[in-house]
Parts: structure tokens; sequence; C-alpha cells
């Protein structure tokens, strides 16, 4: 890469921000405020940077683009699914970069229906996103919602499907999210709050009537939760549910009666997580009461659903953690995690059959799918791992036959299933905890000090990144990278313990897990620190700021995309989207025993005068989630506070948001940067 290019500085205003009688200098603050043309310029200068210092590049990263997108059928569709009495079907067509929405009646022989084409909606949006498509009960009417900025305030529409024509009905600054009462005239629907972005009331819309005459059902007054509606899959019953980090509640609504009012299914009780599902007479609570970490089944009548009146279905283990449920009329199907490892249980209702599916590899991700039909003995699931393209499967429970409806086509004629080799290790932490790895390479790709390996987590929020499988990464494989998962406390993997161990006054297992899993592979020699390399974004982008503080000389390079690196200063600004909702995750600074726990391990907060790893930042000006000022922030005082020769990119997608652009085949872009950046660490250029 050439050095005569010199790399770009910015002004510094030094801010002081006080609490608990500690002072932090911030002199990138100013850095926030969106509508300053310096600001929009120091990001324009940083990405003029990232390119006149990747130029040779230019012509690989397109070429990985080609090749990433070569593999992608792009004339694809879903696999069908059938919804009270049509097919639905979602499919691409060849250079068209958006989803087409169709549907067809009763038999997947007759006549398709348009519903959206999404390619013709995107024209004139540099960012095009439709979500929360949802048919009314008399099929005639599809509520929808579109976001053409990238920060995740939808509007949201009514369309006839009769006429085709998109109705007068519109809602601003909406989640997204809707769902139909019974009579097909009642939407409910949920808003944000116009500054924090968090989904904070449901209101009740009737067809014809302007939204200023909608009715305010709820508003979730406590800013640490968020608040949504759904429909139960028996039909019978509307769900209002506010949730928080470690708290839910729900109220329920006759969906016959949508002008009734919600009734409170069991109060907010701080820590009590619990989910519902209507099936005959009872509901089926999922949920951590009574010390049930992870989690427990349990029912109740419709009449009395108060926690006393809950009885155990399935009792509370404390090897097996209970994901979730799916209903069927005669079967309840059971999603479970054992060891790390999805297990899917089968139960007949008249208990007269009860059993697990047979998964025989190491290390795979297994799950059920889009099961809306209550009324049949088809379990719809998905399979992959690193080495298996996903299928989608249906299995019938009553016959155990299974068809596979689909196996995603990888595209090339290259890709053979045995040519790749995944395994799964295990790195012992500082404190003797035992930490799983899931693990990639070609066959022909040697474990030695010389292989370039990539090791990726994210270790936030309970999140369990599974073993699955890419089409993208295979432009890594081949060209002799092994690719890793850490399985990091933070996430979920082993059981709710392992997420426990994770977050607040025990953050920083989830960096030093990651750390030790580095040390491991090199000294297992998969790889050596001169060949080693780390990703993560967003919660993953924390790990890695907080990870090249502490551990610089393990990494290579490193790539960390719209990080969340300035832990206190967001955490005490309750104006900034999620912040009061992330309380129960990272602990508030308010509180002094938080603060002082948060400044020890904050990126932005910890930079050493020390030589740190080659690094790529990426940002989305748009970015609701991450703003973008924090990794704008963090490259800013890289170049000012550490003596480093490495290079630091920072990227920002000026048109896009926290999950970067919206096109099916933009978003390789992206990837194929990042790729590009990682090769060419190892002079690997075609």
């Amino acid at each position: 890469m050439s050095n005569t290019i010199k790399s770009p500085t910015t002004k510094q205003i030094s801010k002081e921000l006080s609490k608990h009688n500690d002072i932090r200098v911030d002199e990138f603050y100013w850095l926030k405020d969106r509508e300053n043309q310096e600001v929009i310029d120091y990001l324009n200068d940083e990405n003029n940077y990232y390119d006149a210092k990747t130029a040779h590049t230019k012509d690989f990263q397109n070429s990985l683009f080609e090749e990433m997108k070569s593999r992608i059928k792009e004339d694809d569709s879903s696999v069908p699914y059938k919804f009270n009495g049509y097919w639905y079907i979602t499919r691409y067509e060849k250079g068209k970069d958006y989803p087409i929405y169709t549907r067809k009646k009763e038999s997947l022989t007759a006549t398709e229906e348009l519903l959206f084409d999404c390619n013709k909606m995107a024209k004139g949006h540099s960012y095009f996103r439709l979500v929360g498509l949802n048919i009314s009960p008399d099929n005639e009417r599809a509520a929808f919602a579109l976001d053409t900025i990238g920060r995740r305030q939808y509007t949201l529409y009514i369309k006839d499907l009769k006429s085709d024509k998109i109705l007068e009905d519109k809602v601003d600054n909406c989640t997204g999210g809707s769902t139909w009462a019974n009579d097909n005239q009642t939407l409910f629907y949920t808003l944000k709050n116009e500054t924090t972005l968090r989904s904070e009331a449901v209101y009740r819309h009737k067809l014809g009537t302007s939204s200023s005459e909608d009715v305010l059902v709820f508003e979730e007054k406590d800013d640490t939760f968020g608040v949504g509606v759904y429909k139960t899959k028996s039909k019978k019953y509307l769900v209002i549910s506010s949730y928080s980090t470690l708290t839910t509640e729900h109220q329920i609504l006759d969906a016959n009666t949508p002008d009734g009012s919600f009734k409170v299914f069991q109060a907010r009780t701080r820590g009590l997580e619990y989910s519902i599902s209507h099936y005959g007479d009872y509901f089926y609570v999922l949920s951590n009461a009574d010390d049930a970490q992870n989690f427990k089944l349990s029912k109740t009548t419709e009449k009395h659903t108060e926690k006393r009146f809950w009885k155990d279905v399935i009792p509370h283990r404390s090897d097996v953690l209970l994901e979730g449920i799916d209903i069927f009329k005669d079967y309840l199907v059971v999603s479970e995690r054992k060891n790390g490892l999805n297990q899917i249980k089968i139960n007949r209702w008249d208990g007269s059959d009860s059993y697990y599916l047979p998964f025989a590899s190491e290390t795979y991700t297994a799950y059920t799918t889009t099961n809306i039909d209550f009324d049949t003995h088809i379990l719809r699931y998905g399979y992959q791992s690193m080495t298996t393209p996903s299928s989608v499967i249906d299995f019938n429970m009553a016959t155990k036959e299974k068809t596979i409806k689909k196996e995603q086509e990888v595209l090339g004629g290259k890709f053979k299933k045995e040519n790749y080799v995944s395994e799964r290790l295990w790195a012992t932490a500082k404190d003797g905890t035992k930490i799983p790895i899931s693990l990639v390479r070609h066959k022909d790709t040697p474990k030695s000090s010389q292989t370039p390996l990539l090791l990726y987590a994210y270790g936030s929020y309970g999140a369990t990144i599974d073993p699955y499988f890419s089409t993208v990464r295979l432009s890594l494989l081949d060209r002799g990278f092994i690719y890793a998962i850490a399985h990091i406390r933070g996430g979920q993997y082993l059981g709710r313990q392992w997420y426990e161990d994770g977050k607040l006054l025990k953050k920083k297992n989830t960096f030093t897990d990651f750390i030790d899993c580095s040390k491991y592979l090199i000294a297992q020699e998969y790889t050596s620190a001169k060949h080693h390399y780390a990703m993560g974004g967003s919660a993953g982008g924390l790990l890695m700021g907080a990870v090249i503080n502490r551990a610089p000389e393990q990494y290579n390079g490193v790539v960390a995309a719209v990080p969340f690196v300035d832990v206190i200063t967001t955490m005490l600004d309750d104006s900034i989207p999620l912040t009061t909702g992330e309380y129960d995750e990272w602990g508030n600074p308010n509180d002094k025993i938080y603060y002082d726990y948060m400044k020890s391990y904050s990126p932005y907060d910890n930079i050493k005068n020390q030589q740190y790893p080659n690094l790529l930042i990426t940002a989305g000006l748009h970015d609701s989630q991450v703003q973008y000022w924090e990794p704008a922030k963090w490259a800013a005082r890289l170049r000012l506070q550490s003596n480093n020769t490495s290079d630091l990119f920072l990227k920002t997608n000026m048109d896009a948001g926290h999950g970067g652009s919206s096109g099916r085949f933009e978003a390789l872009k992206e990837v194929a940067s990042e790729y590009a950046f990682l090769l060419d660490l190892e002079a690997i250029s075609k």
C-alpha cells in the first residue's frame, strides 16, 4: 500500500464530560452534528483516503464482487408457504436487486397474483426496504411499510389487492409491523418516538379514516421498554407485547372485538421473561419463572392467565436451553439447545408419540422456519452447517418422511461439500472455562503457522451466532483462509448462564474469551499472529475495539463494522435510539459502579500509545443503532493517540444505515471491500 498519501486529520474542540466527579475530555465530540458541513467534509476525506490507499485493490474488489454474485442464483424464489388459502412466494429476477412478492390461490398451478414488485417501487431511491407484509383475514388487503432512508422509520400503507391500488390510509414513523383484527377493517400498529426511535405506542386504525383519527390503545411509558403487537397463530387473540432486556409483559384481546380493552396476561415483574402461544382453551407460556434460568414451558387456562395459575408442561433443565415452541393442531414442536447444538423435539398432544429429529453432524444449525398453518402435519425446518448449504425441509410429523424442498444452490460449478472440512474446538479461557469455536477450511488448506485465519464473534444480548453456511465466505476459503466463529460468553450458545456471564459487570469475559480463543488457535498452529485476523460488527465492533486495546499483537488486521465504541457517552445520552433499553445489558452509567466498569473497557476511552493492527472501520451516516459519530470519533482519536504505523481506514456509507446498502447485491460490494482488505494484507491479489 502506498505510504505517500497523507492520512486525514480533523480539528479538535475539547469538550469536558463530567460524571461522578470524573472528567473525560472528548476532543471529537463536535462530530455528532450531522448537519455541520465540516463533519460531512471529514467523512468524505476519510472515504477519499480509503479510496486512494486501496486503489490498487479496486479491480480485485470488483472481481470479488462478481465472483460472490456469480455464486448466487439471480432468478431465485423462496419455497412457497400456504396461509389462509393462498400460497405465498418471494422471487428474484435476473439483473434485479429487490424481491417480488406474489401469491397463488389454493394451488401452485393457479395464476400468479402480483402483490409487490420492489424493483419498480425502489426506483429513484438510493435505499429501499419493504417490511411488515400483512394480509387481511379476508385476503383482500395488504398492510406493508416502507423505509427509503435506512433509519428504520417506516411509513405504513394499505393496498387493495382487488383493485391493485394503494389506499389513502397512511401512517408515518412506524416500526413497520402491524396486525389485522378479524373484522378486516381494523389495523393495529406501533409508533416510534421521533427522537429515540423507541417503539413506544400501539394505535388502532379503521380502514378509510385519517391517521389523525387513530386511537391510542396503549402507550409504553417506561423508556427502558419497547412495544409491539401481533395475533396468535390460532387467530383468536391480539397480543400487545412490552419488552426490555430482562422483562416482558403481554396484554390480550379477542381478535373478534377490536374495539374492546386489552387485558394484562401477567403483570410485569422485573426479571420475569415470558412469551405466550394459544391453543384450544389454553395458553402455553415459555418463561424463566421460579428461577428457570434456561426457561420452561407451562400452560394455563384462558380465564386465569396470572403466573400463580401456570402449570409446568416441560420443567426447567439445567443442561438444556428451551428456545421456542411451534404449536399445531395435533403436535407441539419444541426447539432446544444442548451443549451448543440445536435440537427439535416433536410431541403429539395426545401423548402417543414423542421423538427428536436426528442430526448427525458435529457442528450444525437447525431451526423451525415458516410454520403459519395451524391445521397441518407438516413441519417446515431449516438445516445447514459450515460445509452444507442451507436446506428448507418439510417433515411429515405423522409419517416421519422428510422432503427437501430446496437446497441453496451454489452456482459456478466449483463448489463441492466434500472439499471443505469443519470442526468444533474448545479453547480454555483464563478462568478455566471451555470456549467453543466452530471452524471451516478447504480440505487442501493446511493447519500451519503460515495459514491466514479470520476469527469472527458477536458476544452480546444473548445472541447466538450459529455455525452457518455462506456462499460469500467461499471467496476466503478458496484462497487459503480458515474461517472460525468464537462462541464467546455474552451469547447464549451454551445456555442462559453463558449470556449472564458476559454482560453488565462480567462484560470483560466477552473480550478475554475472544483473546483466549485467538491464543488457542495460534498455539495449536492453525495460524500465527502474523496471519491472524478478527472481525465483528455493532456490539461485535465493541468487541473488536476492546480486544485491540488489550492484545493488539495477536492480530495482523481487524474489521470493525459499525462499531459501538464510545460506550459511556452513548449510554449517558438517553436521547439516542436504544440507550435506555440497553441499561440491563451494559449497566446504567448514572450509577457509579457501572460508570467505572464501562470506563475500564470502553474502546474510545482506552486507546493507548501503542502499535495497533491494520484496521478497517465502517459506518453508516443514517445508522439509527450505532450513530456514525462513534466510529468517526474512534478513527480520529486512534490517529491522534496511538503510535500506529499500520493502515487505518474509516469507510462511511453516506446513503445507508446500520444494515448497510439495501439492494440484494449492493451489500456484497461492502463484503468485497472487507475481504479485499484482508486478502491484501496476505498479498493475495487475485
